[in-house]
């Protein structure tokens, strides 16, 4: 039912996005040309659904067949926008023209060709995006720093450094080389810890096993913690019984264990400097919006003091919102992901900061801060479904602490 619901949208866009065309080239050969290619997309992502994918997930095949029908999809959208834009217009136009006289029929008047032109300029823009999005932008690697001032910070650790990636999602990688490329810009910031804050796969822990050995690099002095994101736990891939999905979820965890990371299950850490420490928490997924709520910030937080600084991994930002800048215990920087930032929108530093993601989350990409308690929402160092990014590009965040009040 779902792809006939999805034909059924994609013609209707399709038929009225092609009066744009009709009216720019007239051309019956650009027009079977059109139709030509608008099955050919559809039919590739039909095709790429109904039979087996690498690991049950969106590599390969699958995830190109998406952003392909996605570029073309959007594009059209906003052909028929514009089209119908021109409607508006056009229909009363001639409904005043019949009420008053001036035809004695009613005749819609002419589309204008000028109207056409400017909308597949302008649908230009979103195609070329996508398509740039997984040629180029997926692998954009950047390096995003942030400096935050705590005045209860151990005067040991004033300048202490933290590298954090999030959602790997391992699963949708195909090109060795620009992995390789992101983590060793993640090793040569050569920070003080680095932190995984979830999603390692899409599905299945068999998503690793090419990456693994290129991941164990990543080291640093205090070492590599991890948490599990919502698609650790398996919960989107069909097991055929409960022991399958429970070994897929071991054998999750002794990958981490294999890379040299250790997994934290709602339970903490003290890193230690010069007789001071500070306390590492990680917690399991906890989301809303139907998200596994297996994290437990209490059980997270035995033998911790209020006076203690903490910084705590969450993997979804939603549970900062709901119950970690609440807690009594003052949970003083929280590392987050999930979003991907949706893997598009805009965002000019000091001006603009867009993504339709932000209408979903209140706390999507970046550092924010309320009452003292900050979090970082990392925004993914892989991707998922769409193979690609746009405007919001993988990232590696380094936060360095220091002692002392905010600066005005």
């Amino acid at each position: 039912m779902r792809w006939i619901i999805l034909i059924a949208i994609y013609l209707v866009v399709d038929l009225y996005a092609f009066q744009a065309i009709r009216v720019f080239n007239k051309n019956i050969w650009v027009a079977v040309a059109y139709f030509i290619i608008s099955a050919v997309v559809i039919g590739n992502l039909f095709l790429q659904f109904n039979q087996p994918a690498p690991n049950d997930g969106f590599a390969g095949g699958r995830g190109y067949a998406i952003g392909i029908f996605l570029a073309f999809f959007v594009g059209k959208i906003v052909l028929s926008i514009i089209m119908l834009g021109e409607d508006v217009v056009r229909i009363p136009v001639a409904g005043i023209q019949k009420f008053f006289g001036s035809s004695q029929s009613f005749d819609l008047p002419s589309r204008r060709k000028f109207i056409s032109t400017l909308a597949l300029g302008m649908a230009a823009i979103p195609f070329a995006g996508l398509l740039y999005g997984m040629y180029k932008g997926r692998y954009n690697f950047r390096v995003l720093r942030y400096t935050l001032y705590f005045e209860d910070l151990p005067d040991a650790f004033d300048g202490y450094t933290i590298s954090q990636i999030s959602d790997v999602h391992s699963g949708s990688f195909d090109d060795k080389e620009k992995i390789s490329y992101g983590v060793e810009l993640l090793k040569e910031q050569n920070t003080d810890l680095v932190v995984f804050t979830g999603d390692l796969v899409n599905n299945k822990a068999s998503e690793m096993d090419d990456w693994k050995d290129l991941f164990s690099q990543v080291k640093a002095k205090d070492g590599v913690y991890s948490i599990l994101g919502n698609h650790d736990y398996g919960d989107y891939h069909d097991w055929g019984s409960k022991e399958a999905k429970e070994e897929n979820l071991e054998r999750l965890k002794q990958t981490h264990a294999e890379m040299g990371w250790d997994l934290m299950l709602n339970e903490n850490r003290f890193i230690e400097k010069d007789n001071q420490r500070i306390a590492l928490v990680g917690v399991e997924n906890w989301g809303i919006g139907g998200f596994k709520k297996a994290g437990d910030l209490n059980k997270a937080g035995q033998g911790l003091k209020k006076e203690d600084f903490k910084v705590l991994l969450s993997h979804d930002p939603s549970h900062w919102d709901e119950e970690v800048k609440h807690d009594e215990k003052h949970y003083h920087l929280t590392l987050s992901g999930h979003t991907h930032g949706m893997q598009f929108g805009i965002e000019i530093p000091g001006w603009l900061k867009w993504s339709p993601v932000q209408y979903r989350y209140k706390h999507w990409a970046g550092i924010y801060e309320e009452a003292g308690r900050y979090i970082n929402v990392n925004r993914g160092f892989g991707f998922l479904a769409y193979p690609g990014r746009i405007g919001i590009w993988p990232e590696i965040s380094v936060i360095e602490l220091k002692k002392g009040p905010k600066p005005a």
